[in-house]
């Protein structure tokens, strides 16, 4: 066997690990390889397709979920690192059979093309107007610079944020 391929593979006795998390309000368990990445257990074990895998280096957001509440890059978090905790994906985003306030902006402004980019970010959106109420331009080009679309020239994004505002502001009062 060939001294390269050999380093590759992996022992042959890997150690796993019990995981136990709550996926959008469902609990969940799993035994996975400790260094098995959240987006693998998302995309392969549980079937959570919404979330997209791109870069796997945690530059271009696609994969972008919240973990215990905070934003982050599903390719740069192991299996070990979310145990007890809880994951929201873009399929637990609004509210059952409705859609949630950023996502019908994003449909109704045109903040999406191939919509490859859309679930992260919609994600970062939502992470955004938690922190701030009303947004300004820079804010969300703050709040978006960790996301890539490859397709558009995010004014339809930007526009769907401040549709999101509003649409928040509304189903607020």
């Amino acid at each position: 066997m060939d001294k390269k391929l050999a380093m590759q593979e992996p022992p042959a006795e890997q150690q796993m690990v019990n995981i136990f998390l709550t996926i959008n309000n469902k609990p969940v368990y799993l035994t996975v390889p400790p260094a098995y990445r959240l987006i693998d257990m998302l995309r392969k074990e549980l079937n959570f397709t919404g979330t997209k895998i791109s870069c796997s280096i945690g530059r271009c957001g696609a994969c972008s979920v919240f973990l215990n509440g905070e934003l982050v890059n599903a390719c740069l978090v192991l299996a070990y690192q979310v145990d007890g905790g809880t994951i929201t994906t873009i399929e637990g985003v609004g509210e059952e059979g409705e859609l949630d306030p950023v996502q019908e902006a994003f449909l109704n402004e045109g903040g999406f093309q191939c919509g490859y980019c859309t679930p992260g970010m919609i994600m970062a959106v939502k992470a955004l107007l938690k922190e701030i109420e009303i947004p300004s331009e820079a804010d969300i080009k703050e709040a978006l610079s960790g996301n890539i679309c490859r397709c558009t020239g995010y004014a339809g994004i930007i526009r769907a944020v401040y549709r999101a505002v509003e649409n928040t502001q509304k189903k607020g009062e």
